[in-house]
């Protein structure tokens, strides 16, 4: 019965949170980049484009626009991350049509697109960290990865280099400089939400003093570490490999350790996004 109802409660917390990012990133959308003629990337971009030649509901085509991307995504991807992008993309959907008579609160072009470039990569930040999605391109770039040589990025990246040149023939190329402006704060916000303000490294340490080391970083940084077997590719001999996960902000005082212990100790450093569990609780460091 407790596994059941933690399910539930994790359940609720996601779509809770897909509801929020919605809300989010629908300010960004009306009171900041739409009333400036400033657009986003991807299918919002698109929709944005559309809507002001047409003048039919933004939140009209962002809803038809992904309808098709969502057929593929759950051909190709699966169920739960099509409920979630659906989930998501209507709640946008609505409460781009909620702050449609809110007006922008500021008519500076630098200061939408920053503002609104933040306020939005915050929103799809929480969307995509909780499961879902609110741009269909991002499920043709996941098709087409498997397809091509190219990655992921770089398939959305020529997708909204295109999207944002367009904007330069529909509302001005000044306002396209600004929408691509808008786009990289919001992909680089996206980036900060998904993978934390607190980023995390995995450190390899390969030394002759494999104890000292480990009791060390337990000791004054309170992390714990882990030892692997390997075995020297010239020698032959085996050897202590010690792995850990130390934040960003205490990679300095990891050298540090490593160094009074072993000058001649060989140290990889690589980022993580995201780390689930195994993690001791945090010392003082001294």
């Amino acid at each position: 019965m407790p596994k059941k109802q933690n399910k539930i409660v994790a359940y609720i917390k996601k779509y809770l949170l897909l509801f929020i990012g919605a809300i989010i990133t629908s300010i960004g959308l009306e009171i900041f980049l739409v009333p400036n003629n400033i657009i986003d990337g991807g299918i919002i971009g698109i929709s944005i484009m559309l809507s002001h030649i047409t003048q039919l509901p933004l939140s009209f085509f962002i809803v038809v626009l992904n309808i098709p991307f969502l057929y593929l995504g759950y051909m190709q991807i699966g169920k739960t991350f099509t409920i979630s992008t659906l989930f998501s993309v209507l709640s946008l959907a609505y409460w781009v049509a909620f702050f449609l008579p809110i007006p922008s609160v500021t008519q500076d072009l630098f200061l939408a697109a920053v503002f609104g470039g933040i306020t939005i990569g915050v929103g799809v930040g929480i969307i995509i960290r909780y499961g879902g999605s609110l741009d269909g391109t991002e499920i043709v770039a996941i098709i087409f990865d498997k397809r091509t040589s190219f990655s992921v990025g770089e398939i959305i990246m020529f997708m909204n280099l295109f999207i944002l040149g367009s904007a330069g023939l529909v509302f001005g190329w000044d306002k396209a400089m600004y929408s691509l402006v808008a786009y990289y704060i919001a992909f680089k916000v996206i980036d900060i939400v998904i993978e934390g303000l607190d980023e995390s490294k995995a450190v390899l340490i390969v030394s002759d003093n494999p104890d000292e080391i480990a009791d060390a970083l337990m000791a004054r940084l309170g992390r714990g570490v882990t030892v692997l077997h390997g075995e020297g590719g010239y020698t032959g001999e085996p050897k202590k490999v010690l792995y850990s996960v130390v934040t960003r902000l205490e990679v300095a005082k990891l050298k540090l350790i490593v160094q009074e212990k072993d000058e001649n100790a060989f140290v990889t450093i690589n980022e993580v996004h995201d780390v689930m569990g195994g993690r001791v609780k945090k010392k003082a460091i001294h």
